[in-house]
């Protein structure tokens, strides 16, 4: 059915007339939608067989293009395919694993801390920089102690009426130990030592002398330390001392203190007994019963005194206490008779071979009257006659007769004193050259 007119005929609103296409499917049959490449598009290729189409309509027909030899399609990128980290991505990682370490570390930290009980509050600031003196340098205080206390010994000695106890130091390599005469006197002969260190041995008495309260022990053991002797006569009142020993039975004991004064007259002993003389040096390191016998040290580590009797307000019979008033027979003395009792057993006491009035001497307080001069003796070799009246010895100004006694045995036989006396009315010095009494 026809209305007349041919709109399908060539060239018009087609493809030329004569074009190989125009009005004719291409070869291999008719195009499709997808042949043409725009599926859904009104216009393909065989929009020209359409009998609905306007005439007058422009007409386009779409062709695929023929494949090039040799051309390999464009590579696609697969957006969700694994590739290459990205720089954000290296920065994440370590961020992320410092944030879960730093975590762990807090947690474990708090755990130990509260297990530890270091969650309770903190006291103190921060301790600085130990100080010098805390260091213990070798001539401190501390550092003397530690070098002086492996010689420092306990002296135990049994007697009838039980043990005595006391201090003493050791004063040879082979085994001497130095230590008071009222420690040893009552015993038996027999003793014992025990040393810094809580070890023990047996020791036997040497000797002892009574009037300056020195004795002598030896223990079994040999290699022993011994103490280093100091200068008793180079002593200046305020020089720092420690005191070391077992007061109380508290061994290793330790306490400082300086000299109080020198020359101090001590004249003791018990009823019946002898009576000790020495010119001590006072101090007021605390000394107690028990320190009898044990070292007086300078600050330099040396002895300088052995500690022998203290100064109390208890009443008779009551346990005396320290006060503060204590009293160390000199050690350039208690070395001499020490060596006098380890060479021959017994120690030499030096005289001026002169006897002293009673208490005062009718001279007030101002020197000791001569009693007696010995013929023969030191004093009448100097020119003293009985009668005189003794001021000064070696400058030391003389009140008691026992102030002579004592500090003519602080010096060895031999020594030479100066002597200040009065004698009427004039004053006169004389030099005496000290003996040893042949007792």
């Amino acid at each position: 059915m026809t209305d007349g007119w041919d709109w399908r005929q060539p060239g018009v609103g087609g493809a030329p007339a004569g074009h190989p296409t125009a009005g004719h499917p291409p070869a291999g049959g008719p195009a499709t939608p997808q042949d043409s490449g725009h599926a859904g598009s009104p216009w393909w290729s065989d929009a020209l067989a359409d009998p609905w189409r306007d005439p007058h309509a422009p007409a386009a027909v779409v062709l695929p293009a023929a494949p090039v030899v040799g051309s390999e399609p464009e590579p696609v990128v697969d957006p969700d395919a694994p590739g290459r980290p990205r720089l954000q991505q290296l920065l994440l990682i370590p961020l992320v694993t410092a944030l879960l370490a730093g975590a762990l570390g807090g947690a474990l930290g708090y755990a130990f801390a509260i297990r530890g009980g270091a969650g309770a509050t903190v006291l103190g600031a921060v301790p600085g920089a130990a100080p010098t003196l805390a260091q213990r340098p070798p001539e401190s205080l501390a550092g003397v102690a530690e070098r002086v206390l492996p010689s420092v010994v306990t002296v135990r000695v049994a007697g009838l009426g039980g043990t005595s106890e006391g201090s003493g130091f050791i004063a040879s390599a082979d085994g001497h130990v130095i230590t008071n005469d009222h420690v040893v006197a009552g015993g038996t002969g027999k003793a014992s030592v025990i040393f810094n260190d809580g070890s023990s041995a047996s020791a036997t008495v040497v000797g002892q002398d009574a009037e300056s309260d020195i004795a002598v022990i030896k223990v079994s053991r040999t290699g022993l330390r011994p103490v280093e002797f100091g200068d008793s006569d180079a002593l200046a009142v305020g020089d720092p001392v420690l005191a070391m020993g077992s007061p109380l039975s508290l061994a290793n004991t330790v306490t400082a203190g300086i000299v109080s004064a020198l020359d101090r007259t001590m004249h003791a002993g018990e009823p019946g007994g002898p009576t000790r003389y020495y010119a001590a040096i006072q101090t007021d390191a605390a000394v107690n019963h028990g320190n009898s016998g044990g070292p007086l040290v300078d600050a330099a580590g040396r002895v300088i005194g052995v500690n022998s009797t203290i100064k109390s307000l208890v009443a008779e019979g009551q346990e005396a206490g320290n006060i503060g008033l204590a009293f160390a027979i000199p050690i350039n003395q208690a070395k001499r008779i020490t060596q006098d009792i380890i060479g021959t057993g017994k120690a030499r006491r030096t005289v001026i071979g002169a006897q002293v009035g009673g208490p005062g001497s009718g001279t007030n307080g101002a020197g000791v009257r001569l009693a007696t001069v010995e013929p023969s003796g030191p004093a009448a070799g100097a020119g003293l006659r009985a009668g005189d009246v003794i001021l000064k010895l070696n400058g030391r100004p003389m009140t008691e007769p026992t102030d002579l006694i004592a500090l003519v045995r602080k010096y060895a036989p031999g020594s030479v004193v100066t002597v200040e006396y009065r004698r009427g009315s004039t004053r006169q010095n004389a030099s005496v050259t000290l003996a040893a009494d042949a007792k």
